[in-house]
Protein backbone atom coordinates (compact mmCIF):
# COMPACT_ATOMS: atom_id res chain seq x y z
CA UNK A 1 0.00 0.00 0.00
CA UNK A 2 1.14 3.58 -0.67
CA UNK A 3 2.68 5.82 2.24
CA UNK A 4 0.10 8.31 0.77
CA UNK A 5 -3.34 6.59 -0.43
CA UNK A 6 -4.15 7.13 -4.05
CA UNK A 7 -7.13 9.05 -5.35
CA UNK A 8 -10.18 6.79 -5.80
CA UNK A 9 -12.58 7.46 -8.38
CA UNK A 10 -14.63 9.72 -8.99
CA UNK A 11 -11.78 11.47 -9.78
CA UNK A 12 -12.34 15.92 -10.52
CA UNK A 13 -13.32 16.83 -13.90
CA UNK A 14 -9.70 18.04 -14.99
CA UNK A 15 -7.67 15.68 -13.22
CA UNK A 16 -10.09 12.94 -15.06
CA UNK A 17 -9.18 14.58 -18.43
CA UNK A 18 -5.37 14.09 -17.97
CA UNK A 19 -5.82 10.75 -17.10
CA UNK A 20 -7.77 9.94 -20.24
CA UNK A 21 -5.15 11.62 -22.23
CA UNK A 22 -2.52 9.12 -20.86
CA UNK A 23 -4.42 5.85 -19.61
CA UNK A 24 -5.76 3.64 -22.87
CA UNK A 25 -9.61 3.31 -22.75
CA UNK A 26 -11.06 1.48 -20.13
CA UNK A 27 -7.44 0.80 -18.19
CA UNK A 28 -7.71 2.86 -15.08
CA UNK A 29 -5.27 5.36 -13.89
CA UNK A 30 -1.55 4.32 -12.40
CA UNK A 31 -1.42 4.46 -9.38
CA UNK A 32 1.62 6.31 -9.55
CA UNK A 33 -0.99 9.52 -11.28
CA UNK A 34 -3.28 8.92 -8.87
CA UNK A 35 -0.69 9.04 -5.68
CA UNK A 36 0.30 12.38 -7.11
CA UNK A 37 -2.78 13.78 -8.01
CA UNK A 38 -3.94 14.11 -4.45
CA UNK A 39 -2.31 17.83 -4.38
CA UNK A 40 -3.41 19.36 -7.13
CA UNK A 41 -0.28 21.82 -7.33
CA UNK A 42 2.07 18.53 -7.29
CA UNK A 43 -0.65 17.07 -9.96
CA UNK A 44 0.07 20.24 -12.36
CA UNK A 45 3.89 20.47 -11.88
CA UNK A 46 4.34 16.76 -12.60
CA UNK A 47 1.98 16.65 -15.50
CA UNK A 48 3.37 19.72 -17.03
CA UNK A 49 7.37 18.10 -16.56
CA UNK A 50 5.60 14.82 -18.54
CA UNK A 51 7.66 14.16 -22.15
CA UNK A 52 5.92 11.26 -23.18
CA UNK A 53 4.14 12.98 -26.28
CA UNK A 54 5.78 13.35 -29.77
CA UNK A 55 9.45 15.05 -29.16
CA UNK A 56 12.62 15.09 -30.98
CA UNK A 57 13.39 11.23 -30.12
CA UNK A 58 11.82 8.23 -32.04
CA UNK A 59 9.90 6.07 -29.60
CA UNK A 60 12.29 3.48 -29.12
CA UNK A 61 15.26 6.21 -28.17
CA UNK A 62 12.82 7.30 -25.81
CA UNK A 63 12.14 4.53 -24.56
CA UNK A 64 15.84 2.81 -24.28
CA UNK A 65 16.14 6.37 -21.81
CA UNK A 66 13.49 5.84 -19.59
CA UNK A 67 14.20 2.37 -18.99
CA UNK A 68 17.93 2.44 -18.58
CA UNK A 69 16.75 5.20 -16.00
CA UNK A 70 15.02 3.29 -14.24
CA UNK A 71 16.88 0.28 -14.20
CA UNK A 72 19.65 2.31 -12.82
CA UNK A 73 17.57 3.91 -9.90
CA UNK A 74 16.13 0.53 -9.18
CA UNK A 75 12.78 1.62 -9.90
CA UNK A 76 10.45 -1.37 -11.55
CA UNK A 77 7.41 0.02 -10.96
CA UNK A 78 8.17 2.24 -13.68
CA UNK A 79 10.06 -0.19 -15.88
CA UNK A 80 7.79 -2.59 -15.70
CA UNK A 81 5.10 -0.27 -16.62
CA UNK A 82 7.29 1.13 -19.50
CA UNK A 83 8.04 -2.10 -21.07
CA UNK A 84 4.51 -3.16 -21.01
CA UNK A 85 3.33 -0.22 -22.52
CA UNK A 86 6.17 0.65 -24.80
CA UNK A 87 8.48 -2.46 -26.05
CA UNK A 88 6.77 -3.75 -28.81
CA UNK A 89 5.66 -0.12 -29.98
CA UNK A 90 9.36 0.66 -29.28
CA UNK A 91 10.62 -2.44 -30.98
CA UNK A 92 12.65 -3.56 -28.48
CA UNK A 93 13.59 -7.58 -28.29
CA UNK A 94 13.43 -9.39 -25.68
CA UNK A 95 17.11 -9.53 -25.04
CA UNK A 96 17.06 -5.62 -25.45
CA UNK A 97 14.54 -5.52 -23.00
CA UNK A 98 16.85 -7.42 -20.27
CA UNK A 99 19.84 -5.68 -21.40
CA UNK A 100 18.18 -2.25 -19.96
CA UNK A 101 18.58 -3.56 -16.94
CA UNK A 102 20.86 -6.13 -16.76
CA UNK A 103 23.89 -5.35 -19.64
CA UNK A 104 26.91 -2.24 -20.39
CA UNK A 105 26.31 0.44 -22.39
CA UNK A 106 28.61 -1.02 -25.02
CA UNK A 107 26.55 -4.60 -25.41
CA UNK A 108 26.41 -5.66 -28.87
CA UNK A 109 22.55 -5.77 -28.56
CA UNK A 110 22.79 -1.83 -29.55
CA UNK A 111 24.05 0.16 -32.58
CA UNK A 112 26.86 2.53 -32.22
CA UNK A 113 24.08 5.63 -31.35
CA UNK A 114 22.08 3.89 -29.19
CA UNK A 115 25.60 2.41 -26.97
CA UNK A 116 26.66 6.01 -26.74
CA UNK A 117 22.50 6.83 -25.66
CA UNK A 118 23.26 4.59 -22.69
CA UNK A 119 26.48 5.96 -21.74
CA UNK A 120 24.69 9.32 -21.59
CA UNK A 121 22.46 8.15 -19.27
CA UNK A 122 24.75 5.79 -17.12
CA UNK A 123 27.13 9.32 -16.92
CA UNK A 124 24.53 11.40 -15.89
CA UNK A 125 22.89 9.00 -13.44
CA UNK A 126 26.64 7.93 -11.74
CA UNK A 127 28.28 11.42 -11.97
CA UNK A 128 25.14 14.21 -12.93
CA UNK A 129 27.54 15.29 -15.55
CA UNK A 130 29.02 14.07 -19.15
CA UNK A 131 32.79 13.93 -19.72
CA UNK A 132 33.42 16.13 -22.95
CA UNK A 133 33.93 12.61 -24.71
CA UNK A 134 30.64 11.24 -23.76
CA UNK A 135 29.11 14.30 -24.96
CA UNK A 136 31.20 14.28 -28.56
CA UNK A 137 29.59 10.20 -28.75
CA UNK A 138 26.28 11.61 -28.15
CA UNK A 139 26.37 14.18 -30.67
CA UNK A 140 27.92 12.25 -33.37
CA UNK A 141 24.37 11.02 -33.86
CA UNK A 142 22.08 13.24 -32.14
CA UNK A 143 21.25 16.97 -32.27
CA UNK A 144 20.77 19.19 -29.83
CA UNK A 145 16.82 19.27 -28.87
CA UNK A 146 17.97 15.80 -29.01
CA UNK A 147 20.44 16.22 -26.36
CA UNK A 148 18.25 17.97 -24.51
CA UNK A 149 15.62 15.77 -24.41
CA UNK A 150 17.45 13.18 -23.23
CA UNK A 151 18.97 14.76 -20.56
CA UNK A 152 15.82 15.83 -19.08
CA UNK A 153 14.01 12.47 -20.09
CA UNK A 154 17.13 11.17 -17.46
CA UNK A 155 15.86 13.98 -14.70
CA UNK A 156 12.78 13.77 -14.98
CA UNK A 157 12.40 9.75 -14.74
CA UNK A 158 14.80 10.30 -11.64
CA UNK A 159 11.97 12.22 -9.98
CA UNK A 160 9.74 9.84 -10.92
CA UNK A 161 12.10 7.11 -9.09
CA UNK A 162 12.02 9.56 -6.35
CA UNK A 163 8.23 9.32 -6.05
CA UNK A 164 7.63 5.47 -6.31
CA UNK A 165 10.73 4.79 -3.72
CA UNK A 166 9.65 7.69 -1.53
CA UNK A 167 5.86 6.50 -1.18
CA UNK A 168 6.78 3.04 -1.34
CA UNK A 169 4.05 2.44 -4.27
CA UNK A 170 3.43 -1.25 -5.09
CA UNK A 171 3.93 -2.56 -8.29
CA UNK A 172 1.43 -2.27 -10.96
CA UNK A 173 -0.38 -6.10 -10.79
CA UNK A 174 0.00 -6.43 -14.67
CA UNK A 175 3.20 -4.43 -15.33
CA UNK A 176 6.38 -6.04 -16.25
CA UNK A 177 9.29 -7.53 -13.69
CA UNK A 178 12.64 -6.87 -13.98
CA UNK A 179 14.68 -9.86 -15.78
CA UNK A 180 16.74 -12.29 -13.45
CA UNK A 181 20.78 -12.27 -14.58
CA UNK A 182 20.95 -15.04 -16.24
CA UNK A 183 18.62 -13.59 -18.96
CA UNK A 184 21.77 -12.10 -20.45
CA UNK A 185 24.66 -14.63 -21.57
CA UNK A 186 27.95 -13.64 -20.53
CA UNK A 187 29.24 -13.71 -24.36
CA UNK A 188 26.98 -10.86 -24.80
CA UNK A 189 28.19 -8.12 -22.82
CA UNK A 190 31.79 -6.67 -23.33
CA UNK A 191 32.51 -5.20 -19.56
CA UNK A 192 30.37 -5.59 -16.44
CA UNK A 193 26.84 -5.21 -15.77
CA UNK A 194 24.45 -2.49 -14.63
CA UNK A 195 24.22 -2.80 -11.05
Amino acid sequence: MSRIAPLTPPYPSEIQADFDQVMPPGVPPLVLFRAIATSGRAWKKFWAANLLDRGPLSLREREIVIDRTCALTSCEYEWGVHITAFAGAARLSDEEVAATVLAPADAAYWSAAEQALIAAVDALHHRARLSDAEFAALSASYDQAQILEIILLAGFYHTVAYVVGGLDLPLEPNAARFPQRAVIPPSITSSAPVT
